[in-house]
């Protein structure tokens, strides 16, 4: 039975379609059409528009959108995820190469097919090995200040298309900034004329029609509105338009497999693969959240390996999940992941019969709309609920942004990262540490916050909130060893350590130091509910013993019966608090209090 369900297990992850396709039929095959055609009908402009953005030939944001988006589908674990050209990579793409090649040039077309090789290699191993929780090291506040770098980049490259302005491609964000200044007595109103008209076309058919493709109306009406100018001025007000795109199926591309382009690329691939698989992931998961899919991320490490690795023999360069597309994929009535494959199919068929019309799209449109997207990618709601609530994570998302808009965009993801590791290890290396009691009414084994009450004069009560490792022990023990120069006849210490859900070799070896250190003063540690894997881990070190397992109390146990006998009655006799329900009835050593009525101390109660 076990072997059974084990060979079931991985047949569904080589072929994650099993698990889907009992539930294709008539209907849903009829709602996956609709939903595919819906999403070509968007995909169209935006491919081309995506395209422009990685320096590429318009037809490879289409070509893109057909190899990958089909493996991506049948490989993934979502069933609405609809992959294909993001602004993102395009921008990444476009940053990262030209500085190696002139855009558009057969030489970087070759660069762009080889990296997404890499990169599909990259997600397909981490995909085969399991590492699907890599992702989780980038996190939300990178993510979002690198989307809105990235979308304030796409918008300053494309100003010299909106002015018709002529600025070299290879500029970087301060020099097109620069060179836009520079040359804005150059600028070419007609270019401006069709760029405004494109972008309020697109602005009002989105906030007034939504069940209109605003990114189709954009087009059409801009389109219109040049040929009309065109008529009207003559040559005199002629706005460049997209280059044709040929009427063929992607052709066969050939990656540069040499050792020295490979070396070139290699630490941008780390970079892309992982902004890729992260983009798919969180918009897979956030479909997942309406739809009640369970994600695994595993799958879709392998899904998307696969539509890169072979994508980049197809002429498509590097793609991950878009959230428009599988936004509307979702919306439209999607059923299956068939939609995402009758989208590119539907694409094809596009490409066969349309692609002589791309040739009438002026570039001053395509920058208009592409404002739009950039727009779209500044998350204004999340950077203000960020900002509000932590002032960590606010640092990492600036940090991020500006990197990503003055930085190498592959190092921009780097340093978003490390700086968020390092605030995560900041905070759990110093785990909150912070004074408990005994709860009043129970106070044999239940403990709350002291609150800044008294405490015992000779035993000190404390939460540990947070697990011991390597980069907590110092703070730790600096903590407990203070207790010392604050309280010094506070030489009994129970730790409450049910926060504690692991210790390390450094963390076992302090807690022996401390056990040791604390009986030669003639106090002792304690610990009260340690986890049981935490208790086997000190047993194996031989911290254990030198612990003492008399001084492990669980759950249950009468803790405070058993270590008020250990207090020194001296001290007893003459404390001015009472602080246990114990210190009332007698003293540590079994004797009888003697006092008067009035000298009696009223009891500290929580």
């Amino acid at each position: 039975m076990k072997h059974s369900f084990n060979s079931q297990g991985r047949l569904q992850r080589m072929l994650p379609m099993t698990v889907w396709w009992n539930r294709v039929n008539r209907e849903s095959l009829r709602a996956d059409v609709l939903a595919g055609l819906s999403g070509t009908i968007i995909l169209v402009p935006q491919a081309v528009a995506y395209a422009t953005i990685a320096g590429l030939p318009p037809e490879y944001g289409l070509y893109t959108a057909i190899v990958p988006v089909i493996l991506a589908a049948l490989f993934g674990s979502s069933w609405h995820l609809v992959s294909g050209p993001t602004a993102a990579l395009s921008i990444v793409l476009f940053a990262t190469l030209s500085p190696l090649a002139d855009p558009g040039s057969a030489h970087y077309v070759t660069l762009a097919m080889t990296l997404t090789f890499l990169v599909g290699i990259l997600q397909l191993a981490m995909g085969l090995a399991r590492l699907g929780s890599l992702v989780n090291f980038i996190s939300h506040s990178v993510v979002i200040g690198f989307t809105a770098g990235a979308g304030i980049l796409i918008a300053v490259s494309q100003f010299k298309n909106f002015l018709g302005l002529s600025i070299p491609s290879k500029a970087g964000f301060i020099e097109t900034l620069q060179g836009v200044f520079q040359n804005l007595g150059d600028l070419n109103p007609f270019s401006v004329a069709v760029g405004t008209v494109t972008l309020l076309a697109g602005i009002l058919t989105r906030r007034y029609v939504p069940q209109i493709p605003f990114m189709i109306a954009a087009m059409l009406v801009g389109s219109l509105f040049a040929a009309a100018l065109t008529a009207l001025f003559g040559t005199a007000a002629s706005v460049a338009t997209v280059t044709a795109i040929p009427r063929s199926l992607p052709p066969i591309s050939h990656p540069d497999f040499s050792m020295d382009t490979i070396r070139q690329l290699s630490t941008i691939a780390l970079a892309v693969a992982m902004l890729s698989l992260t983009e798919a992931l969180s918009i897979a998961r956030a479909v997942a959240l309406k739809s009640g899919q369970r994600i695994d991320g595993n799958q879709e490490f392998v899904g998307q390996g696969l539509a890169n690795f072979f994508g980049s023999f197809f002429s498509g360069y590097v793609s991950s999940g878009s959230f428009t597309r599988s936004g509307i994929n979702y919306t439209a009535g999607a059923r299956t992941p068939l939609a995402a494959v009758f989208s590119s199919l539907f694409l094809v068929l596009t490409l066969l019969v349309f692609a002589p019309l791309v040739s009438y799209l002026p570039i001053a449109s395509m920058a208009a709309l592409l404002f739009m997207v950039a727009y779209s990618l500044i998350d204004t709601h999340h950077i203000k609920a960020i900002a509000k609530t932590s002032r960590t994570e606010s640092a990492v998302l600036w940090v991020t942004l500006f990197a990503t808009l003055f930085l190498d965009l592959e190092f921009a993801i780097y340093v978003g990262v490390l700086l968020s590791l390092i605030f995560y290890i900041r905070r759990t290396a110093q785990p909150n540490i912070r004074s408990g009691m005994p709860a009043p009414g129970d106070d044999t084994y239940h403990f709350v916050p002291a609150d800044g009450k008294p405490e015992c004069p000779q035993l000190k009560i404390a939460f540990v909130d947070g697990s011991l490792y390597f980069g907590a022990v110092d703070h730790v023990q600096q903590t407990l060893q203070s207790i010392d120069a604050e309280q010094p006849t506070q030489k009994h210490v129970l730790i409450l350590a049910s926060g504690i859900n692991f210790v390390d070799v450094a963390g076992a070896h302090m807690f022996a130091e401390e056990a040791k250190r604390r009986r030669a003063m003639g106090g002792g540690l304690y610990f009260h509910r340690l986890k049981a894997p935490v208790v086997q881990d000190l047993a194996k070190g031989g911290q254990l013993e030198e612990i003492g397992e008399e001084n492990l109390f669980e759950m249950r146990q009468n803790v405070m019966d058993r270590l008020y006998a250990k207090l020194d009655p001296t001290i007893c006799r003459n404390c001015p608090h009472r602080v246990f329900r114990q210190c009332h009835g007698y003293l540590p050593n079994g004797e009888a209090r003697e006092e008067s009525p009035s000298e009696a101390p009223t009891r500290i109660s929580a």
